[in-house]
């Protein structure tokens, strides 16, 4: 498992990461140059190009390294763990250096073209490669690629990158024949001079050779990126070695600093989020989490804030998208756009979510001085998580006026089509599947559902001492603030239904 640096490093883990990803790509442009060098023919020279066939294998490591520059380089001004694409200048530049790359990589496949080659041959490769680049990078951002996936189970990273392999080649094969396709019909645009001349059975063979090369550097490109996807998803741990000074006396600053502090949306705040769940949810390491539980209750206190603010605002952009519902078109519009982008943070509210629930349960066990219970953070944590919940269930097209405690159940539950419209008091705002919206309401809700059933599974005879003396909306709704969605009864008839185990 990586390990982020203490404080004061001069690389942070984001960093560390990079510099393994460029050392990948090294080594396997390395691999690439020894494969051309061993298999290009000895001892001759290129009568049209003019120069020993050995300065060409010279210069091919150089053209290897550059371009791993440039894809490195593009993956790194591209890869975002947010949802929401990269600036226009930003693709270009990618678009640009990915390009660059796929010409620099094919063309350095001079050294093996036949005797009687010309430059006009050379260009034509590096042209090809232009092309593979071109069709690579379409593909990376519109099929949203530069997107950074975190796993749902960590696995070792020799088993993450090997999961990838065929995957990668099925889509290097996809990617290389689109690419050849389309370079061989613009090579009829050009001029004749520098079309390919020889014998039809010559022209065949040389076809058929720069289509392995091409396919070659395609499952290259694949593999680059499978490789970024692997690294830059791992679990990074963000606290100081056990058998060090700060593991005694202050073992959650750095990553305490690391959710205030970094910049909104980043890798290295995602990663942050990614521990701190596991922290919450795992026994891998119990003394950080111990630590959480310190007696003056501040340490828990500045956690459970980190993790709420997340799924506050998520909650928010939900309300203001379902506020004043109108038919009309380019209101619908707007307030779809608001509700697609409220989504854009699922995976962090959804860390923050399992974090909370994890903290709150454990809690019941694990907490000596009671600072969970004495700060007010279990009613806030269950006020949020409820009032989160009813906001997606609204959206899916959910009741969530109150009612009967007799009414109440799975049997009365009126589910609305994933479209905009009014079933009930319920309201539904989403006509498509795009971006996967649907997917992640159902997700969010369960996540959410799965929460609040695991803090009322630990608190489960309390819960019900407050139900039936009617004291749960005291006890376990924050009652300083109105909740962000719906109302203080709507919330303390929801938890009635979780208390029953009849939340569906």
């Amino acid at each position: 498992m990586d390990r982020a640096p203490p404080r004061g490093a001069p690389r942070d883990a984001v960093g560390q990461r990079w510099l393994t990803v460029f050392a990948f790509q090294a080594a396997l442009s390395a691999a690439a140059s020894a494969f051309h060098i061993a298999a290009a023919p000895r001892g001759r020279r290129h009568p049209h190009l003019g120069v020993p066939a050995g300065l060409l294998l010279a210069l091919h490591p150089l053209l290897s390294c550059a371009a791993a520059g440039l894809l490195a380089l593009a993956l790194l001004v591209s890869a975002s763990p947010h949802p929401r694409p990269p600036p226009l200048p930003r693709r270009a530049l990618a678009a640009a250096l990915l390009a660059a790359a796929g010409a620099l990589c094919v063309g350095a496949a001079a050294a093996v073209l036949p005797e009687d080659a010309g430059w006009a041959a050379v260009a034509g490769l590096g042209f090809r490669g232009a092309v593979l680049g071109a069709v690579f990078a379409a593909h990376y951002f519109l099929r949203r690629r530069w997107l950074l996936q975190f796993p749902v189970v960590q696995r070792p990273l020799f088993y993450g990158f090997k999961m990838g392999l065929l995957p990668s080649g099925k889509r290097a094969l996809k990617v290389s024949l689109q690419a050849f396709i389309l370079s061989l019909a613009l090579i009829l645009f050009r001029p004749r001079q520098f079309r390919p001349g020889g014998s039809v059975g010559s022209q065949i063979l040389t076809q058929i050779s720069i289509f392995i090369v091409t396919a070659v550097v395609s499952f290259s490109l694949e593999i680059s990126h499978h490789f970024v996807q692997v690294v830059h998803t791992r679990r990074c741990s963000f606290a100081p070695p056990q058998s060090t000074a700060a593991a005694e006396t202050n073992p959650t600053e750095f990553i305490l600093e690391t959710l205030e502090q970094s910049d909104p949306r980043s890798l290295i705040q995602y990663l942050a989020y990614q521990d701190l769940c596991v922290v919450s949810e795992c026994n891998l390491e119990p003394w950080r989490r111990a630590a959480f539980f310190e007696e003056s209750g501040e340490t828990y206190k500045r956690i459970v804030t980190a993790c709420l603010k997340p799924l506050e605002e998520f909650t928010s952009k939900i309300s203001e998208a379902l506020e004043g519902l109108s038919s009309d078109k380019p209101e619908l519009i707007s307030q779809q756009s608001r509700l697609f982008s409220a989504f854009d943070d699922f995976q962090i509210c959804a860390w923050c979510g399992r974090t909370l629930a994890g903290l709150t349960s454990r809690s019941r066990l694990e907490d000596r001085y009671g600072v969970a219970q004495l700060t007010g953070c279990n009613a806030a944590v269950m006020t949020t998580l409820l009032s989160a919940l009813i906001a997606i269930e609204a959206c899916l097209g959910k009741k969530t006026n109150p009612q009967l405690v007799h009414s109440l159940g799975p049997e009365n539950i009126r589910w609305a089509n994933f479209s905009t419209g009014r079933k009930g008091t319920g309201t539904a705002i989403a006509s498509t599947q795009r971006g996967g919206l649907q997917t992640k309401a159902y997700a969010m809700a369960d996540v959410l559902r799965t929460s609040v059933y695991q803090i009322v599974s630990a608190f489960i005879d309390d819960l019900r001492a407050n139900a039936k003396s009617s004291s749960l909306e005291k006890n376990w709704i924050d009652g300083g603030r109105k909740p962000i969605y719906g109302s203080q009864a709507v919330l303390v008839q929801k938890l009635s239904l979780f208390i029953e185990y009849r939340a569906v």
